[in-house]
């Protein structure tokens, strides 16, 4: 069963800034949303032949901040990545072990750093890792879209392992 909804909503008249923002934080609070409640062996259970899982999946939404805001936008050379060019899957290898609470709290924490260095910048700013090709507008547009797509991952599997749908 999901939680009550308490994720916070978009401005509906807010600028530019406010509304791209607003909608990353409600797919931020809805990763969070989706996985509250599960067990931790539900949601590192294998439903698919890939190693996709819901504890997967959030490690990975996880990396993904810390590579796009502070790697990407801010520069920052050396962080520590679950993945690696040996292994570009290792961030879903969970098991039943893994704390989904422990998990959640690295996606927060991740997720904390990155509004760190979104402050940091205007929109326009280009980004000072990938051969400053990126504005923070294009970074935070993806990120948007890249934890969209891993939410409808993780609503599937949700109601795949106990029949909780919800927005």
């Amino acid at each position: 069963m999901l939680p009550p909804d308490d994720r916070p909503e978009p401005p509906g008249d807010g600028d530019e800034r406010a509304t791209i923002d607003g909608f990353l934080e409600l797919q931020r609070a809805t990763v969070v949303y989706k996985a509250t409640g599960l067990s931790d062996s539900d949601a590192a259970r294998r439903l698919l032949p890939s190693l996709t899982t819901v504890s997967g999946l959030i490690r990975h939404l996880a990396d993904v901040e810390r590579s796009w805001f502070r790697e990407v936008m801010d520069g920052e050379q050396g962080i520590p990545y679950r993945w690696s060019e040996e292994d570009p899957d290792a961030e879903f290898r969970v098991t039943e072990a893994d704390s989904l609470d422990a998990i959640i709290a690295d996606y927060l924490d991740a997720v904390a750093e990155s509004r760190a260095v979104q402050q940091r910048y205007t929109f326009d700013d280009l980004c000072h890792g990938r051969e400053n090709r990126f504005t923070l507008r294009w970074i935070t547009v993806h990120l948007i879209e890249e934890t969209a797509r891993h939410i409808g991952h993780i609503d599937i599997l949700r109601e795949m392992l106990d029949g909780a749908t919800g927005e």
